[in-house]
């Protein structure tokens, strides 16, 4: 049982970080109304980060700290993507030295600086689900605060 809940787990980390990328690089074709569809892009990951946050907690029944990391790595993924698609188009058109560097430095820069506040986050929003829920993850700070005291003096 705990390994398919895993393994689904990690099909929607997947999913959710190829749906970050194809969004970014869809939404960004466009020529016209250039904010309109960078909105509907942030709309769109949005719903997709809340969504997991989400499918992690009801469904995988995730510990706010692991559901936090799953969301994160999804994170990671899509921004790697992202770089990836940057430096594919980097190397199609003309560009400077300095340019393609700086967009091969984003192959790690992006996934870091979006996969730690998106742990954060989701760290928080995981807690909140959990003291709102009555779900008591075993892992989570809530269950550790409600954590019965041992009065022998034994771990």
């Amino acid at each position: 049982m705990q390994g398919a809940v895993n393994r689904d787990s990690t099909r929607a980390l997947i999913v959710v970080g190829v749906i970050y990328a194809l969004t970014g690089i869809v939404f960004a074709l466009p020529e016209s109304h250039v904010r309109v569809w960078r909105f509907a892009a942030w709309l769109v990951s949005a719903a997709a980060y809340a969504t997991h946050i989400g499918y992690e907690h009801l469904r995988a029944r995730a510990t706010p700290g692991r559901a936090a990391w799953h969301v994160a790595l999804a994170v990671a993924l899509g921004a790697f993507g992202l770089a990836l698609s940057a430096t594919i188009h980097s190397l199609l058109v003309p560009s400077t030295g300095q340019s393609r560097r700086l967009v091969r430095l984003a192959l790690v820069i992006w996934p870091i600086i979006t996969s730690l506040p998106a742990f954060l986050v989701a760290l928080a929003a995981s807690e909140v689900l959990t003291r709102c829920s009555g779900l008591r993850a075993p892992g989570s700070a809530v269950a550790q605060a409600f954590k019965p005291a041992n009065r022998r003096g034994q771990p």
